[in-house]
C-alpha cells in the first residue's frame, strides 16, 4: 500500500458552513406557534389547486380530474376540503326512490323526489300497508259487508231453488220423480204417488211404456240443462261476490289511499304509481285480509302493525336509494369510497332464502357510493379501482352513458342462475377525482383510449417549494394548525427552525422545503411525545432532533449491520493508504421511507486489446442501463481525451467488488473512471477518499442524488476506523446545494478530521486522490510531463504500437520489450 498525501487543504475543500442550512430561530419573528395565526390551506400546491377547483367548477361531465403526486403531499386532504367547499355553493341533489314496477315486476321504476321526500313517502307507504292489514278485515266483518253478501247468498240461493222447484213440478206432471242418491240425482216413473218397478212398468200396455220412456227422457234433458246452468250461475255468484269484495275494498283503499294522495300527488311520476298500487291493492285485497286474521289465534288475539315487513308487502314498499333532509344546507355530496369494489360503485341486488330458493323484490335493492354522490364528488383511490375486478369498467360505462345501472358480477359473467331484477338506470350527474402517481396517469392514457375522454383534467401536487422567508412563515402557521387540531404542544420558534431544517433535508435541497408533509407531522408528534415524557410546556429544537435521532435509530439494523461487517472486514473496505486502480465508491438504498449509503470498493484492470471496457456488472445481468450508460461514456471519454489520433487499444474491466445485488444508476462514473485511469497511469489513488458523482463526455462533473446519506455512510465507515484527518468525500459542485448533512458530520468537518470536496471536472478528482497534477495540454498538444494525463496517454500510445507490431506478426518481440520498457520506467 502506498503512502498517500493529505488532500485537505485542496481549494476544491468545503467548509463546514456549506454543508449545511441551519434555520435562524430569532428570524423567524415569534416565540412558539401560539402566537400565529393557523393556516389550514396547503402551501406551495398553486398549480394543483388551480386544476382541482376548475375540475370542481366545469359541469361539462368529460371533466373529471386525476390527482397525482408523492404520497403524503396531502393531496387527499386537499382535494377533499376544496372539494366540500365547491360542493358548499351547489344545492344538495333531489332523492331517488325505487318502487315495484306493477306492469313489469322484473324491472322496478326509479323515481326522482323532492329532497326529504323519499323517507316521508317511505313510512307513509309503510303506515298506509298496517293501516289496511286492519281495516280490511273490519270491513269484510262489519254488519253491511254481511248483510249484503247474505243478500247474494240468499238471492243466488233462491234462484237455484226455485229454477230446481220447477224443474220438479213439471217432472212430476209427467209422472217422473227426481230422486237424490249418493251417486247423484236419479229418475223414476210414478203412479199415484209411488215408485213404478221395473217389472210392473213391462206388464203395462206398449203406448204406454213409450209415453213413460218419453216423459224420462224429457225430464233428464231438463235435469241436464239444470246441471249444467248451475256453473254459470256459482260463476254469477263469485262474480257477484268478488265485486263486492272489490266495491268494500275499494272503499277502504281508497278511504287511506285519500292522505297519502293528498300530501303526495302532485310529485310528478308519483300520480302513476299511486293509481296502479290502487289497482294492485284492490286486486289483492285478501293478501290483507289473510294477514289481518293471522293474528287472532289463540286466547290474546293482536293485532298485526308491521304487516309491511312481511314480504308479500314488500310490493307496496319504498325503497330510498338516497335522501337529502329537506333544509339540507351542506350542498352537493361529497363521498369517499375506501373500497370501490363493482356492488360499492354502481350499487347491488342482495338476495334472500325462502323455501330452499333465492328471491329478491324492490326491497333488496342497495346503492353504491356513485348514488350517494351523484349530484357532487366521488373520490376515489386509482390503485384500488384498477384492482377490483370490473370497477373500473363499470366506472367507465357510467361516466359515458351518463346513468348508473346496477349489474351483478355475476351477470356480468353470465352465472346468474336464479330470478333477478333490471331495476331503471338512474341518471348521472357526477364529477369523479381519481387519486394516484404519475406512473400510472401515464399508463392508463397509454393503454386506455377511454381514460383521456373522461379525465381530461390533471392535477399534480408539488414536493417541494423554495426555502424563503415567506414560505417558512406559512411552514410556521401550518405547524401552528397541525398543533391546534391535534391538541400539541405550542412548538418553540427553534423547535419550529429544527422542522424546517428537517423539510430541507427530506428535500434533498437546503434552497427547498419538502411538501411530503406527511413524514414531518410524524416527527413533530414523535417530539410532542417526548416533551410530554419530559415534562416540557413547548417543543423544542431538542425534542424534534431527539425525535430524528429515534427514528434513524430504529431504521438503523441494516446500516448499522453493513459498517459492522465493514469494521470486521467482511466488505473490503479501506480508509488510509493508496492503491492503483483501486476507489472508494459510494451507494445509497432506499428502503420504504428510509434511506442510508455505504462505500463500495470499485477495481479497475488494464491490459492489451482491442479497445473494448468491459462493465462486469453489465456482462452478469446485475447492472441497470443506467450504469451501462455511464460505463460507455466514461469509455468514449477514454477514446476521445487520450491520442484522439491513434486506435484506442486496451482491454480494461471495471467492477464493484462484493455487489451481490442490481446495481444501477450512473453515480458511480466518475469513481469508475478514476480507478481507470489509475491502472492506465499506473499511479495510486487515496483510500482515504471516497468519490460520488456522474461524468459526461467532456469530463464535466455531473449532480447526483443521495448526497447526503453518502457522505454519512463514508463517515461511518470511517469513523469506525478511526479519523485520521485525511479521509473524506469528493462529490459534484453541483450537489452542494443538496447538502443538509448530519450535525456530527459537520463538526469533524469544522475540527479538520474530516473533508468534503466539491468538485466541476473529473482532473479535480484525479489530482485530490493522487496528490499529483491532471496535466493540461500544451501549446506541442501534448500533456504537461509527470501529470497523471501524460502517463495514461504514454500508457495508450504503447499499447497501440504493441498492437500495431503484433498485426505485423514478425515483430511480437519488439511490442513486448516496449511495453516491458515502459512499464519499468513507470514504475
Amino acid at each position: 500500500m502506498a503512502e498517500e498525501f493529505d488532500a485537505g487543504e485542496a481549494g476544491t475543500a468545503l467548509p463546514a458552513g456549506a454543508l449545511r442550512r441551519d434555520c435562524d430561530a430569532a428570524s423567524l419573528g415569534f416565540a412558539d406557534t401560539g402566537e400565529l395565526e393557523p393556516l389550514e390551506a396547503p402551501i406551495g400546491q398553486e398549480r394543483a389547486i388551480e386544476a382541482v377547483n376548475l375540475a370542481a367548477g366545469m359541469r361539462h361531465r368529460r371533466f373529471n380530474l386525476f390527482v397525482h403526486g408523492p404520497e403524503g403531499a396531502g393531496r387527499h386532504a386537499t382535494v377533499l376540503a376544496l372539494l366540500r367547499e365547491e360542493a358548499a355553493r351547489r344545492p344538495a341533489p333531489c332523492d331517488w326512490v325505487y318502487v315495484h314496477n306493477f306492469d313489469a315486476p322484473e324491472r322496478p321504476r326509479a323515481l326522482p323526489l323532492p329532497r326529504g321526500t323519499g323517507p316521508k313517502l317511505r313510512l307513509a307507504m309503510e303506515a298506509l300497508v298496517d293501516d289496511l292489514a286492519q281495516a280490511m278485515p273490519a270491513l269484510f266483518e262489519s254488519e253491511e259487508y254481511q248483510s249484503r253478501r247474505a243478500a247474494i247468498e240468499e238471492e243466488y240461493g233462491k234462484r237455484n231453488e226455485k229454477a230446481f222447484s220447477e224443474l220438479t213440478a213439471r217432472a212430476r206432471e209427467r209422472g217422473v220423480a227426481i230422486l237424490r242418491t249418493p251417486m247423484g240425482f236419479a229418475l223414476a216413473p210414478v203412479k199415484d204417488g209411488e215408485v213404478q218397478k221395473p217389472d210392473v212398468i213391462e206388464k203395462l200396455p206398449q203406448a204406454e211404456r213409450e209415453q213413460i220412456r218419453e216423459h224420462v227422457a224429457q225430464t233428464q234433458k231438463e235435469l241436464s240443462e239444470f246441471l249444467e246452468s248451475l256453473p254459470r250461475a256459482e260463476k254469477e255468484h263469485r262474480a257477484a261476490v268478488g265485486k263486492l269484495n272489490s266495491e268494500m275494498a275499494e272503499q277502504v283503499v281508497d278511504a287511506n289511499l285519500a292522505d297519502l294522495k293528498r300530501e303526495f300527488g302532485q310529485i310528478e311520476g308519483l300520480g302513476g304509481h299511486f293509481d296502479a298500487l290502487r289497482a294492485d291493492m284492490i286486486d289483492n285485497a285478501e293478501l290483507f285480509l289473510k294477514a289481518g286474521s293471522s293474528g287472532g289465534d289463540g286466547p290474546f288475539p293482536v293485532t298485526p302493525t308491521r304487516l309491511h315487513d312481511a314480504p308479500p308487502f314488500h310490493r307496496y314498499a319504498v325503497n330510498v336509494l338516497v335522501s337529502h333532509p329537506e333544509q339540507d344546507e351542506t350542498g352537493a355530496p361529497v363521498e369517499v369510497e375506501s373500497l370501490p369494489t363493482m356492488a360499492n360503485l354502481t350499487g347491488r341486488i342482495e338476495y334472500m332464502q325462502q323455501m330452499g330458493a333465492l328471491i329478491t323484490d324492490v326491497t333488496l335493492i342497495r346503492p353504491g357510493a356513485m348514488h350517494r354522490a351523484n349530484g357532487g364528488f366521488l373520490l376515489l383511490d386509482a390503485r384500488k379501482v384498477l384492482s377490483e375486478a370490473f370497477a373500473w369498467d363499470a366506472l367507465k360505462r357510467s361516466l359515458t352513458t351518463g346513468e348508473i345501472r346496477i349489474i351483478g358480477a355475476s351477470e356480468r359473467l353470465g352465472l346468474t342462475s336464479t330470478t333477478t331484477l333490471d331495476p331503471d338506470p338512474i341518471p348521472l350527474d357526477l364529477r369523479v377525482v381519481l387519486v394516484g402517481d404519475r406512473l400510472m396517469r401515464l399508463l392508463l392514457e397509454e393503454l386506455d383510449p377511454e381514460f383521456a375522454q373522461l379525465f381530461t383534467v390533471s392535477a399534480e401536487f408539488d414536493s417541494e417549494m423554495p426555502r424563503d422567508a415567506e414560505s417558512m412563515t406559512l411552514f410556521a402557521r401550518l405547524v401552528a394548525a397541525v398543533v391546534a387540531r391535534e391538541g400539541l404542544r405550542p412548538v418553540a420558534a427553534d423547535g419550529v427552525a429544527a422542522l424546517i431544517e428537517a423539510a430541507s433535508r427530506l428535500a434533498d435541497d437546503r434552497e427547498k422545503l419538502s411538501l411530503v408533509l406527511s413524514h414531518l407531522w410524524d416527527l413533530l408528534r414523535e417530539a410532542d411525545h417526548l416533551a410530554l415524557q419530559g415534562d416540557a410546556q413547548r417543543v423544542g429544537r431538542e425534542h424534534v432532533e431527539a425525535a430524528q435521532a429515534a427514528v434513524r435509530r430504529r431504521a438503523a439494523r441494516l446500516p448499522e449491520r453493513m459498517q459492522e461487517m465493514i469494521q470486521r472486514g467482511s466488505i473490503l473496505i479501506a480508509t488510509k493508504g493508496s492503491e492503483v486502480g483501486q476507489v472508494n465508491g459510494l451507494t445509497v438504498a432506499q428502503l420504504g421511507r428510509d434511506r442510508f449509503g455505504w462505500p463500495a470498493r470499485i477495481t479497475a484492470r488494464v491490459r492489451l486489446g482491442a479497445g473494448q471496457v468491459v462493465d462486469i456488472e453489465r456482462e452478469v445481468k446485475l447492472g441497470g442501463p443506467i450504469h451501462s450508460k455511464g460505463v460507455m461514456i466514461l469509455s468514449s471519454y477514454l477514446s476521445t481525451h487520450y491520442l484522439p489520433e491513434t486506435p484506442l487499444s486496451l482491454w480494461a474491466s471495471l467492477v464493484f467488488e462484493q455487489s451481490y445485488g442490481g446495481v444501477d444508476g450512473d453515480s458511480a462514473s466518475v469513481a469508475e473512471l478514476c480507478a481507470l485511469i489509475s491502472a492506465l497511469a499506473g499511479v495510486p489513488l487515496s483510500q482515504s477518499m471516497a468519490v460520488t458523482g456522474s461524468v459526461n463526455q467532456l469530463g464535466e462533473v455531473q449532480p447526483v442524488g443521495g448526497v447526503n446519506e453518502k457522505i454519512e455512510g463514508f463517515f461511518d465507515a470511517c469513523a469506525g476506523k478511526g479519523l485520521t484527518g485525511r479521509q473524506g468525500v469528493i462529490l459534484p459542485r453541483r450537489n452542494v446545494d443538496n447538502l443538509m448533512l448530519r450535525r456530527d458530520v459537520v463538526a469533524a468537518v469544522e475540527e479538520g478530521r474530516f473533508h468534503i470536496h466539491a468538485i466541476e471536472h473529473v482532473d479535480q478528482a484525479l489530482e485530490l486522490l493522487t496528490g499529483l497534477p491532471a496535466g493540461q495540454r500544451g501549446l506541442n498538444g501534448a500533456f504537461e510531463d509527470g501529470t497523471v494525463n501524460a502517463n495514461v496517454e504514454a500508457r495508450l500510445l504503447d499499447f497501440a504500437e504493441a498492437r500495431r507490431d503484433f498485426g505485423r506478426g514478425g515483430d511480437i518481440a519488439d511490442g513486448l520489450a516496449r511495453l516491458a520498457g515502459r512499464s519499468d520506467d513507470d514504475g
